[in-house]
């Protein structure tokens, strides 16, 4: 896969000058990659009662099969990023992707909680290095203008609406076969967008530099020693002495990444790409925004699953209406953003987000699916299609070919950090409340429960039945409280420090407007 002339098939080509055949194939390999790895984040939520089964995880300790994930996926974005502009984003791509099925593989085939959690967080690696080149190559494949506006409408609506498909495609492999097969069926769908990329995808020119590896690696272990720090604190209080330890090494580690970054003479973190106001505003609203949406999929899964008593592939279909919405949201944005601008779209789309979730605070053991879930989840969807749409073409506005990949990675960075970030806040906001509601449960417990249900108690340490799902509605409604802060944070940057210029609309429109900034 050489980046010479010779290796640039005709196909690929063609979709760089705008042949229609052409473009739509390199959009699909794009979008399948991206679609693969995102759906990897929710898709392994469907099988989480399954996997704690049977590996023998806890409930909080749960979590980390999605934060091995997130997290070196998150922490790693910008190193991949950067290997495409260095060594040719098509190769780095389909490395990536390779590197992404194995790590399926394995850990389809895990035998306890730590082969698994090592393969989920070799999965963040190969997604960390497929991802960013996967939205750069858009930028150097579709031509800036509707072209492109169209592109980046396709791959939002595959990264917002990504997490219910996830969710579906999950009950289903769980329901048929067993949870294993959420990891599998990465792995034809890997090796076909492998195969299809050099056919319909043009290699970008390499930018000679060098890799910023201790950037890369004080940012992971930064983000690592953070979120650890908040499971820590909703497992053995904020008193703890590791969970202390833990915020305090974040603290260092992240103040040394924070020094790296600024000495380094090509940073993994280009620091000057937050000097732009419109740019540094979009990635603080991706950051609360993939806080809040990744901690609904997360909590509401638990709660159709365990409270509604909802099986696997009923749960998945549960969440194929967002999915839906999400790609109208996206669509209606797309249209509409040459005329009107991304920041409409970035208040309402964050404001509805809000209000769905201010919603589902309501949900108790009383609710139903249609009565207390959907209406919810269908408003929350709407905000979140319109709103990635917008964040996505806001954030590689006027951004030089050379940057592209460190653009896109930072904006990937800041989903998957605020994703992994919010959800260990969640956790803990959810394990805080379900002890407070634990203490209140155990007296009427003990004056109501049969004997049976006494010697569970004594065994397990648990409440059984109707109690226990009081314990996990009444933590699930305190995290769906602070998702809904989250998004309303995310609509107050987007109020306050988007300002969308005339040249922003100009670009949007097909025009010039100004170079680089």
């Amino acid at each position: 896969m050489s980046s010479s002339p010779r290796s640039t098939s005709a196909p690929s080509a063609t979709a760089r000058e705008g042949g229609g055949g052409g473009n739509a194939m390199a959009l699909l390999v794009i979008a399948s990659c991206q679609l693969m790895v995102v759906l990897d984040i929710t898709i392994v939520n469907i099988a989480l009662p399954d996997i704690q089964r049977s590996l023998d995880f806890s409930t909080t300790g749960l979590s980390w099969v999605v934060n091995a994930y997130t997290l070196t996926f998150g922490g790693l974005l910008l190193l991949g990023g950067r290997a495409g502009d260095i060594l040719g984003r098509r190769r780095v791509f389909v490395f990536g992707v390779l590197l992404f099925v194995l790590a399926s593989l394995l850990g389809g085939f895990a035998q306890n909680s730590g082969q698994l959690l090592a393969a989920r967080a070799l999965q963040g690696i190969g997604g960390a290095i497929a991802s960013p080149t996967a939205l750069a190559l858009i930028g150097t494949t579709f031509r800036e203008g509707p072209e492109r506006n169209r592109a980046f409408g396709a791959f939002a609506a595959v990264s917002a609406g990504g997490g219910a498909i996830g969710l579906l495609a999950g009950g289903v492999l769980v329901e048929w076969l067993n949870w294993r097969w959420v990891l599998f069926v990465n792995v034809p769908v890997g090796l076909l967008v492998a195969l299809a990329t050099p056919r319909w995808i043009r290699e970008s020119e390499p930018h000679p530099g060098r890799f910023d590896v201790t950037g890369a690696l004080t940012s992971t272990a930064g983000m690592v020693l953070l979120v650890y720090g908040f499971i820590r604190a909703g497992q053995d209080g904020w008193r703890d002495g590791l969970t202390l330890a833990a915020f305090a090494a974040a603290v260092v580690v992240l103040a040394v990444f924070v020094l790296t970054e600024r000495r380094s003479g090509q940073p993994i973190t280009p620091l000057h790409m937050f000097a732009d106001r419109n740019r540094a505003g979009t990635y603080g609203i991706m950051l609360f925004l993939a806080a809040a949406m990744l901690g609904m999929f997360f909590f509401l899964t638990l709660f159709v699953q365990n409270v509604l008593d909802f099986s696997p592939l009923r749960a998945g279909l549960a969440f194929l209406p967002v999915s839906a919405v999400i790609a109208i949201g996206a669509g209606v944005a797309s249209r509409l953003l040459p005329r009107y601008g991304p920041k409409p779209f970035m208040v309402v789309g964050a404001v509805l987000a809000a209000a769905g979730l201010a919603w589902l605070t309501l949900t108790d053991v009383h609710s139903t699916y249609a009565g207390s879930v959907l209406g919810p989840m269908l408003v929350f969807g709407l905000g979140m299609g319109m709103q990635f749409v917008s964040l996505t073409l806001m954030a590689l506005s006027g951004v030089s070919g050379r940057e592209t990949g460190a653009a896109s990675g930072l904006l990937n960075v800041t989903q998957q950090v605020g994703g992994s970030l919010g959800l260990s806040i969640l956790v803990t906001m959810f394990g805080t409340a379900g002890d407070a509601e634990a203490r209140r449960q155990i007296p009427r417990f003990l004056a109501e429960a049969s004997p049976a249900e006494r010697l569970w108690f004594r065994r397990t340490g648990e409440l059984p039945g109707r109690w226990a799902d009081e314990i996990l509605t009444a933590g699930v409604s305190a995290a769906f409280v602070m998702a809904a802060i989250f998004t309303v944070v995310a609509a107050l940057i987007a109020l306050v420090v988007i300002q969308v210029r005339p040249s922003d609309l100009e670009r949007l429109q097909g025009g010039t407007g100004p170079g680089p900034r």
